[in-house]
């Protein structure tokens, strides 16, 4: 029966329209294929474990599973139109009917029939069975085009699912190292305000020994210092409220209540070795929300084919079979066994132009969906360059801001070594001092960006994962 089964449409990739270059403008040619286990490459356990549970309790997750469960549904449903529909019947019914001038026609009157007519009731009851079958033939394809465009919406909400787990498992990661990143900055916060306090404490004891000639400066100079810290325990407190917030958006990924009581490592991991790109005419056979698009592309044409097919004659076969008796006792009795079959065509003659409004419509959702497929493949592309481009802005960034550290550090030391000598001057120790702890604070901010940019690059090839 060809209305039983269900395929799966034929890729409409090539007509994307859209140009698919021989290797990635930044990079060299990836030909080992993508990583599967890249959260695994960042050494964590703990990350693994969080990756797990949100896959686990995440309700957005859960939200996409169920779609696409109930996309796989309509599959289901479609192809059963394609099928004989049969339901059964089973009923008892009791009529009450007047028969006039049945059976000696008037009564009463002169004998010339000018009485009253005779009214008669009759009381029948009924009692049926029955099994009633209604088939459509599928003669020119009309159901299977729809089963075809539910099979195709079914595999985008299958590519739709797999692309939200692996968002899901990039959120993780990305909410991890923010909030690791925030605990360094804490920490950072924190060296900052013991630094400050020391240069508070110096300066007061300068103060009170009067070991400065000029008390008037050496005073404008302690304000300053304590200013300073009160500035860095205002920021210490800025640090510790967005270590709480990341917290909070870890726990609500990972499906729990908001605490903000997660906790993460101590220090950023390294960034791992660069992976493979593999070739760009791969990311379309790969990547889920390509596929996704496509797969929406080929189903609206197959329900442009389908509104098509609705203008030809539908051919139906009916039939039933069952019992008809007055007695109850004899409802499953063979001699009193009614049947029928037949047979009807319906063809539309006249319905002010909706048939072919609908075709249209249906052309203009194929168009609208091309046109989205074409959008999405192009968006991956400029996804992947960017993520490759910042690859190496990022890792010259990090070289530079651990050389400027590094300076910076040694600078606050010997600032600081010639302030206890008496010949260096406090403003050029806080100066150092500064310069080193915000040299600190962007060097752990580049170290977290280049792990966002390491996660969208794994995203944007289309890279699966592993648990």
């Amino acid at each position: 029966m060809p209305g039983c089964r269900a395929y799966s449409p034929q890729s409409r990739m090539g007509e994307a329209g859209v140009e698919v270059p021989g290797s990635w403008g930044d990079s060299a040619e990836g030909r080992a294929g993508v990583d599967l286990e890249w959260i695994r490459r960042f050494k964590s356990a703990e990350l693994d474990g969080l990756v797990k549970e949100a896959l686990e309790h995440n309700p957005d997750l859960k939200v996409a599973a169920a779609r696409r469960d109930q996309a796989a549904s309509l599959v289901k449903a479609a192809a059963a139109q394609g099928l004989p529909q049969i339901e059964g019947t089973a009923g008892g019914t009791k009529t009450s009917r007047n028969f006039i001038g049945f059976p000696f026609g008037r009564t009463g009157g002169d004998g010339g029939g000018g009485g009253e007519p005779t009214v008669t009731p009759f009381e029948v009851t009924t009692y049926t069975t029955g099994l009633n079958l209604q088939w459509e033939i599928d003669l020119w394809g009309r159901i299977r085009a729809g089963t075809a465009a539910a099979v195709a919406g079914a595999e985008a909400a299958d590519m739709e699912y797999r692309a939200a787990r692996a968002s899901l498992a990039a959120g993780v990661a990305r909410a991890w190292f923010a909030m690791t990143e925030a605990a360094e900055q804490v920490g950072v916060a924190e060296l900052a305000l013991k630094a400050t306090d020391d240069t508070q404490l110096a300066l007061e004891e300068r103060f009170r020994s009067g070991q400065a000639g000029d008390q008037g400066s050496l005073g404008a100079q302690l304000r300053l210092a304590r200013s300073d810290v009160a500035a860095a325990k205002a920021a210490l407190e800025q640090r510790r409220e967005a270590l709480a917030k990341t917290s909070r958006a870890l726990e609500l990924l990972l499906g729990r209540y908001p605490k903000g009581k997660a906790k993460g490592e101590v220090k950023l991991p390294d960034v791992p070795g660069r992976p493979p790109t593999g070739l760009p005419s791969e990311l379309l056979q790969r990547r889920p929300d390509i596929l996704a698009a496509e797969r929406r592309f080929a189903a609206q044409g197959m329900r442009q084919r389908e509104a098509k097919r609705a203008v030809f004659p539908r051919l139906a076969l009916t039939g039933s079979n069952g019992t008809n008796t007055d007695a109850l006792k004899n409802l499953l009795a063979s001699d009193y066994g009614v049947w029928s079959l037949g047979a009807g065509v319906t063809q539309t003659i006249f319905t002010g132009g909706q048939v072919l409004a609908e075709i249209r419509r249906r052309g203009a959702e194929q168009n609208e969906a091309q046109a989205a497929l074409q959008k999405t493949v192009l968006q991956a592309f400029g996804e992947v360059e960017e993520a490759l481009q910042l690859e190496g802005i990022l890792g010259r960034r990090e070289e530079a801001l651990a050389e400027s550290l590094r300076l910076a550090a040694e600078a606050d030391t010997e600032a600081r070594a010639n302030y206890r000598q008496g010949i260096g001057d406090i403003l050029t120790v806080l100066a150092t001092q500064n310069r080193a702890l915000q040299a600190k604070a962007q060097l752990v901010l580049v170290r977290r960006l280049r792990l966002d940019n390491r996660i969208a690059l794994h995203l944007a090839l289309g890279g699966d994962f592993r648990v």
